[in-house]
């Protein structure tokens, strides 16, 4: 079967994916190369000290319980310098496809919105997998999951302390992170757990089938193409891959119910691998009535704005996901 013709990258973006695949991708991601990537991530995250040079914030790093039965978690702190009190609350959860990263490689996010938005941020550690697949609590594939659920239940529960509004958490991530934001989402609402007031999902990472048109429309091209989705998947969830047993709270894709959840703002490229199971979970939240938000961007590869923050289609996109964190969080 011929595979689909895939959406032309838009031109202004192209040396920025070019740069992408040679800094982030340049060993293929696969089962035996995991542990090789995660090596070369470590050289291209810079450290919290390097991120935040010349700024305004301050910044932390605790040890805090992780789920029941499992090993406590790494969280970093961000806040401004001057934070005011009942601040704005911004779980941040890296990206990776769950195989790759440290919370540093979203601390940068933390660190603009403190700067600009006053919030404080707590980012979170949560086990990779595969070595955290057969790991406890709950169903395979989940233990990422419940550890940034952990550092969600801790961070609502030290607001007082940390000087945040408990009406104004937000859980926030990109790719992976994204798809562990939704996670958690789902969780906080069947577990009746700490409140929240929106859920940023960015280009998120939502289901393991993989079997969707833009899917087979990035098999082989692009960044974080459809190999490299499979090979994380893979790892994530095993055996039980494709079956009727994976947890929603492991691919969120998989929930049946997407009732009851905080207002989401769903952002994905129209050139990208995620596109198609992105605009699926904003209708299926739409279709149970609830709140979402959702763009497109046209000729957008994977993580466009991060890697081409210039071109004209990524200022549109910042300035959409700043109009939405305004709005949700209450900022004037």
């Amino acid at each position: 079967m011929t595979a689909p013709r895939p959406v032309p990258y838009d031109s202004e973006l192209e040396p920025g994916l070019a740069a992408f695949l040679d800094l982030v991708e340049r060993i293929p991601l696969r089962g035996h190369t995991i542990l090789a990537n995660r090596a070369h991530f470590a050289t291209i995250i810079p450290p919290i000290a390097e991120q935040a040079a010349g700024l305004p914030v301050e910044w932390e790093d605790r040890l805090i319980p992780g789920p029941p039965g499992a090993p406590a978690v790494a969280v970093t702190i961000v806040r401004p310098v001057r934070a005011e009190a009942a601040a704005p609350g911004v779980l941040s959860i890296h990206g990776g496809g769950q195989v790759l990263g440290t919370r540093f490689f979203g601390t940068g996010e933390l660190i603009d919105f403190a700067v600009r938005f006053g919030t404080v941020g707590v980012a979170v550690e949560y086990r990779l997998h595969p070595e955290a697949s057969d790991a406890g609590p709950g169903p395979r594939g989940t233990a990422g999951a419940e550890d940034c659920y952990a550092a969600l239940e801790w961070f609502a529960s030290h607001t007082e302390e940390l000087g945040v509004d408990t009406e104004r958490l937000l859980v926030s991530g990109a790719s992976a992170g994204g798809g562990l934001s939704a996670s958690v989402a789902l969780m906080a609402r069947d577990r009746g757990g700490p409140r929240l007031a929106g859920q940023l999902l960015d280009c998120p990472m939502l289901d393991d089938r993989d079997d969707t048109v833009s899917a087979a429309q990035y098999d082989g091209i692009g960044a974080w193409d459809r190999n490299n989705n499979d090979t994380a998947w893979n790892a994530i969830l095993g055996p039980d891959r494709f079956g009727d047993t994976v947890s929603p709270y492991a691919a969120p894709a998989r929930a049946t119910d997407l009732s009851g959840l905080p207002p989401a703002y769903i952002a994905v490229g129209a050139a990208e691998v995620f596109r198609d199971e992105a605009v699926a979970y904003a209708s299926g939240i739409w279709a149970a009535g609830g709140p979402a938000e959702l763009h497109v961007w046209s000729g957008g590869y994977h993580g466009f704005a991060g890697f081409s923050p210039d071109a004209i289609v990524s200022r549109a996109a910042l300035a959409a996901r700043d109009s939405w964190v305004r709005r949700t969080l209450r900022l004037a």
